[in-house]
């Protein structure tokens, strides 16, 4: 740096440089503790969510080992129940048919390796049903009681006719049996109807995922 003296000569001093001074808040201490949900970045809204979805995983799941262990035992006129069918469809009309859908595709896919499903094919069946019924029932029907009821009823039904065909095509039962077929569907709508309350009062937890 170039300064002048007394007598009027230029003379040069060097530079002194100093070390910057740091803020204080220039770098943050890692937090000393924190809980697993802030560290994610989940919000009320999603946890709700999960939830919800995970309260309808475990109903699906307490149904499948009832219908195994319980209502596999007891028959009406060689006809039983269909308890984990039944619940998939009814969550999945009852979530619409974009989140239905997808539950139902990775629902049916669980209870196809449970070994209690009667062959692969159950989850394109539960899935384009559930799909199906859900665009059926938005598309002509106000969301309510009846509309879910009669939409899931009719694709259980459709589901036992679609079993019972693919059946008769692979050789695997015979055409006196439908009968046997149509009770069991209409068996499992009746539990449809015990269903309901259940599965509305879950699908409420964390609001509607969507509004007509």
């Amino acid at each position: 740096m170039a300064t002048r003296n007394s007598r009027g000569k230029r003379t040069y001093r060097s530079r002194q440089t100093y070390p910057r001074r740091r803020n204080k808040y220039e770098f943050k201490p890692d937090p000393k503790g924190t809980n697993l949900l802030k560290a994610i970045h989940l919000t009320r809204q999603q946890r709700l969510q999960y939830l919800k979805w995970t309260l309808y995983a475990l109903l699906c799941l307490f149904l499948l080992v009832v219908q195994d262990v319980i209502m596999s035992q007891i028959h009406f006129s060689g006809a039983t129940t269909d308890l984990a069918v039944c619940g998939i469809l009814l969550i999945g009309i009852l979530a619409g048919a974009e989140d239905g859908g997808l539950f139902a595709l990775i629902a049916s896919i669980i209870y196809w390796f449970s070994g209690s499903a009667p062959g692969p094919y159950v989850i394109a069946v539960i899935t384009l049903l559930t799909i199906g019924a859900s665009l059926f029932r938005q598309s002509f029907w106000h969301r309510g009681f009846g509309s879910i009821m009669l939409c899931a009823g009719l694709a259980m039904l459709l589901y036992e006719l679609a079993i019972f065909l693919i059946g008769i095509f692979t050789g695997r039962t015979l055409w006196a049996r439908i009968g046997v077929f149509t009770l069991t569907g209409v068996m499992s709508v009746l539990v449809m109807l015990a269903l309901y309350p259940l599965a509305k009062a879950i699908g409420k937890i964390g609001g509607e995922t969507w509004k007509e």
